[in-house]
Parts: C-alpha cells; sequence; structure tokens
C-alpha cells in the first residue's frame, strides 16, 4: 500500500477564504442577489488572518440551510466558475509541493469542508486524485438544506478520509496531511506525516509541542513566517539608503525592475557589500530578493540560520550540479525575484580592474530553465566599503562614507535558442557593463595596496604587481602570510640488511677464493707490490 497527500483548501492551497469567489460566482449564475450580506467581508477577512473559529464555523454549517431550493445544476456552474478562478489563484509554491508528491508516487487528495460543487471542479483542474469535502443534500433536482453524509470538518473530516484511503488502498501511516486548522488536528494526528501550513495560533502551538513541520507555501522551503511577515518583510522596511549611514548609496533606473513576476537579476560583483546594495535597491520596487550564495555560508553556525531565513539558494561550488538552478527556476515560477553574480566570486588580483567581466553559464542556462527576464545591475564602489581582504566592513566611516553606485538597466534580449549558452553570456556581461561608470569601462593600473585589498585576510601578492611583474592575481601567484614554509621531505633511509640476507647471499667456493686472491692486483705497482703479491698466494693456497 503506498500513501497519499491530503491538502486542505482554504488558507493552505489558498491564500486565504475561497468564499468571496464562490460568492461571485453564485451571485453570477443568479443565486444571489446583487448587494453582498451584511459582514460578509468582515467574516472573511476575520478568517484570513485568524483562521477558523467555531462561531465561523457554525455560521458555514448554518449556510447548508440557507441554500435549500438552489437548482443544484446553476450551483454546479457556479462551482465551475469559481474553481476557474481559484486555480489560479494557489500559493506560489503549492505546485511543486504537489509534483514532488506526485513523483514520489503518492496520490494527490483535497480534503475541504467547502462544497463538493467547488472542490471537485477545482480537483479536476489541478490533475488531483481524489476530492473529499462536504456534499450538500439534493432533491428533485434543487438542493434541500442537508448535508448528504459527513460534514467534512474536525473528526468528521478524519473519518471522511478513513474511509476514502479504505477505498483506494491507502495507508495513512505512509500519508501527509497539510492543513492550517486548529481543528484538523484528528487529520494531522491521523497520517504518518503532518504539515502545519500558515498555521493558526493554536495550531502553530500544538505543532511545536507535537514537533510537525511548519511550512508557508507562499515563500520559498525553510522560511519562516510570524504574524504573517517574513524575515524579507522586515528587511525591506529596513532598507532605505538613508539607514545606511556608512555608505553613500547612488540607486538609479528602479523603473527596469518589473513590479511582478519572476524576475532574474544579474550583477558584477566587487564586495561582500554587494548583496547589502542589490538588496536595497530591490526594496525601492518593493520586490525581495532570493540570491544564490555559496554553501559554505549555509555551513556556518552563525550566518547560516540567517542566510536561510531570508531564502537564499545555496550553490555547492565546483560540483557542477544543477540542482541550485532548479530551485531558482522554481521560485523564478513562483514569481519572485532570484538575484545572481555571474561571475561567481570576487575577481582576484589584476582581474579585479580588468574592464571585460567574465561570467559563467548559469545565469544564461537559468534564463533558459525558467523563461523569466535577465535584468542587469551595475555596482561601482562597494569595495571600499567592505574590501575582500577585510572581515567586517567598515562602518565606522559616518563623516564621509565611500560612494557605491547601483544602476539598475533595461532587461538584456537573449537569444534562448543556440545550443550553446556562451553568446546569451556574454550579452548579460556586457549589458552588466554598460551600466558602469566611464572609469569601469578602462584598464586601470592598479598600485600594490590595492591589489592587495582584492585577497582574502591574510593573503596578499606573491610578488607585487604594479609593476607589470605579477601574473594578474591568479591564485596560484598568492600564499598566506601566517603559513609556514614547506618543510623539505625527508631523505628516505636506506634500509640494512639483515643478517639473514647476508646468509643467504651465496658464498663464492674456496677455488674461486684463491683465483681472486691471486689476480687481485695490489694499490701499488712496481716488484715490491708484485713480491708481496706473490708471497700471499701460496699462504692462500697453504690454507687450502
Amino acid at each position: 500500500m503506498n500513501g497519499a497527500a491530503f491538502f486542505d483548501l482554504d488558507r493552505t492551497l489558498l491564500p486565504g477564504a475561497s468564499g468571496p469567489v464562490v460568492s461571485d460566482a453564485l451571485r453570477t449564475v443568479g443565486l444571489m442577489g446583487d448587494r453582498k450580506i451584511p459582514g460578509e467581508s468582515f467574516v472573511f477577512e476575520f478568517f484570513d488572518r485568524i483562521g477558523e473559529t467555531l462561531p465561523s464555523m457554525a455560521l458555514a454549517r448554518t449556510g447548508v440551510r440557507f441554500s435549500a431550493g438552489w437548482d443544484a445544476d446553476l450551483v454546479a456552474e457556479a462551482g465551475r466558475l469559481a474553481a476557474a478562478q481559484l486555480v489560479d489563484r494557489l500559493q506560489p509554491f503549492a505546485l511543486h509541493l504537489i509534483d514532488e508528491h506526485r513523483a514520489a508516487g503518492r496520490k494527490v487528495v483535497m480534503a475541504t469542508t467547502s462544497p463538493s460543487t467547488v472542490c471537485e471542479p477545482l480537483a479536476e483542474l489541478l490533475g488531483f486524485d481524489g476530492c473529499i469535502a462536504t456534499k450538500y443534500g439534493v432533491t428533485d433536482g434543487a438542493l434541500d438544506g442537508t448535508i448528504d453524509g459527513r460534514y467534512v470538518w474536525g473528526i468528521g473530516k478524519l473519518g471522511a478520509v478513513k474511509d476514502w484511503a479504505l477505498a483506494h488502498d491507502v495507508d495513512l501511516e505512509q500519508s501527509f496531511a497539510y492543513s492550517d486548522s486548529f481543528f484538523d488536528q484528528p487529520l494531522l494526528g491521523g497520517v504518518g506525516h503532518p504539515v502545519a501550513v500558515n498555521p493558526d495560533p493554536r495550531l502553530r502551538a500544538v505543532a511545536r509541542l507535537r514537533g510537525w513541520p511548519i511550512t508557508h507555501l507562499d515563500v520559498p522551503p525553510g522560511v519562516p513566517k510570524i504574524a504573517g511577515l517574513e524575515p524579507q518583510d522586515l528587511l525591506l522596511s529596513l532598507s532605505r539608503p538613508e539607514f545606511i549611514r556608512y555608505a553613500k548609496l547612488d540607486i538609479s533606473g528602479v523603473e527596469h525592475l518589473p513590479a511582478e513576476g519572476g524576475a532574474i537579476v544579474a550583477a558584477n560583483h566587487r564586495s561582500y557589500f554587494d548583496f547589502v546594495a542589490i538588496a536595497t535597491a530591490l526594496a525601492q520596487a518593493g520586490r525581495p530578493a532570493r540570491p544564490l550564495a555559496k554553501k559554505e555560508l549555509f555551513d556556518s553556525p552563525l550566518v547560516g540560520p540567517l542566510v536561510a531565513a531570508f531564502g537564499a539558494i545555496p550553490v555547492d561550488r565546483g560540483t557542477g550540479s544543477d540542482a541550485p538552478l532548479e530551485q531558482a527556476a522554481e521560485a523564478l515560477a513562483a514569481g519572485e525575484v532570484v538575484v545572481i553574480l555571474p561571475q561567481g566570486t570576487i575577481p582576484r588580483g589584476r582581474q579585479f580592474f580588468e574592464p571585460e567581466l567574465v561570467g559563467k553559464r548559469g545565469v544564461a542556462q537559468l534564463a533558459r530553465m525558467s523563461g523569466a527576464p535577465v535584468v542587469p545591475i551595475g555596482i561601482w564602489g562597494s569595495e571600499h566599503v567592505w574590501p575582500r581582504s577585510a572581515r567586517v566592513p567598515a562602518v565606522w566611516n559616518l563623516i564621509d562614507p565611500p560612494k557605491v553606485q547601483v544602476k539598475i538597466g533595461p532587461r538584456v534580449e537573449l537569444e534562448r535558442t543556440k545550443k550553446s549558452t556562451l553568446p546569451d553570456v556574454a550579452r548579460v556581461m556586457t549589458a552588466i557593463s554598460a551600466q558602469l561608470p566611464p572609469v569601469g569601462r578602462k584598464r586601470t593600473k592598479p598600485t600594490a595596496e590595492e591589489l592587495a585589498r582584492t585577497y582574502p585576510p591574510g593573503m596578499t601578492p606573491n610578488q607585487p604587481e604594479a609593476d607589470g611583474t605579477g601574473t594578474g592575481g591568479k591564485n596560484k601567484t598568492a600564499k598566506r602570510q601566517d603559513s609556514a614554509p614547506k618543510k623539505p621531505a625527508p631523505k628516505k633511509a636506506t634500509p640494512k640488511k639483515s643478517s639473514a640476507s647476508k646468509q643467504s647471499k651465496p658464498k663464492k667456493s674456496k677455488k674461486n677464493q684463491d683465483k681472486a686472491a691471486i689476480k687481485k692486483p695490489g694499490k701499488k705497482t712496481g716488484k715490491k707490490s708484485g713480491k708481496k703479491s706473490a708471497k700471499k698466494a701460496p699462504k692462500a693456497k697453504a690454507g687450502s
């Protein structure tokens, strides 16, 4: 038996109540008057903010009686009209979650208190495998003001889910359930994998106590929300140039940023301060940024949780994995702004001062995967706020802070069709360069001090490059100042011959020894030497 994924509708798959859309559809087909019911808007708004309450659910159940006499066909038509509108209002990251369950081989089912006349056409549009919803009684082609079967709420929802699981051979222990409501505790506790989605205050407390995961489908996975706000919302309110007193931010071209929908922001990389500059620029358009950042930042016990909370996307450099691009494409599909620095890292040494920007293929590949527009940003002067050689930004520069230019350009026209991504990468880098001031597009001769500022703390060029004798800031030309010199490799000791090896060496016969003694010349030449040899020879022979 396989598991399934059961999704609540209001405030789970949808950001709020489906009621306003359903009411408008009923008015469209002529089942409700043109005027809204007094207090209707307040009830729906209260539900969106607080969630289900006992009074609101009692009112909903009483509303079943109010529908008595409605033509069943018109009700079904209103349900189809409402479903056609609701399908476009799903939470941004809901479809990705649904696709993950499908890929894992699980059935996807909607389980909601809403009437089946809305749930069934919506489930069909979304490609769900089933719909568990409240059914209204019908007599002689008209609603009779009763409920046919279970009222799918609270313990009744768990019962309806159990009935469906039994009929479709689904194991609830292997199943997932997603809901926002405190009153869905029976369902959440009845499956093996409960998840609280955008939970109301009481369900949040229960989820904390019981160790249930808490998620929000309107933000990237892992981004927390409190009272409906995520960390990016706080960042947007604080990201104002006048609040950053240690840098003079000159931001222009904000009109080129799309007001809504997914977009790729591509910028050059000169400093760790670049992310602050970009986020501040995007905040002027009210757009939060989801940057691609190196995985090492996520591994840090202090910085990691903060980076993840802001919805950054980890990049494990050097692996060649497309996982970060796939995650970025999902964020773009959800209408997010993704920030990518095509250079990959801050250039070192002489390369930092080269006017030609060199980018990697990721930006073009992401543009092809997502179809999102690419907006270039040119940054200049950020290295004076936080050079690569410093561990922290120069926040003490309050009297005469350095100027940082952030210029946003029009979207880049890409081909997106050729097999090679190199032409599109070149177009993006050219567009970024076009946003830099004239001095940023000229080759300059850096001083030794300027070169040193392009290296991480404790690392300097092996040879000063200001006189042109360096090799352009490549990694191999740099060395750690605090690193000890390499010790010479120890010489390999010559192994001593063992006594056994000596014994195993074949001995010369006595006859051969005698011949060697006779033939072996002395160290000195002459008769004296010859006499000594002659004397020794008989002696050696006598010993035989």
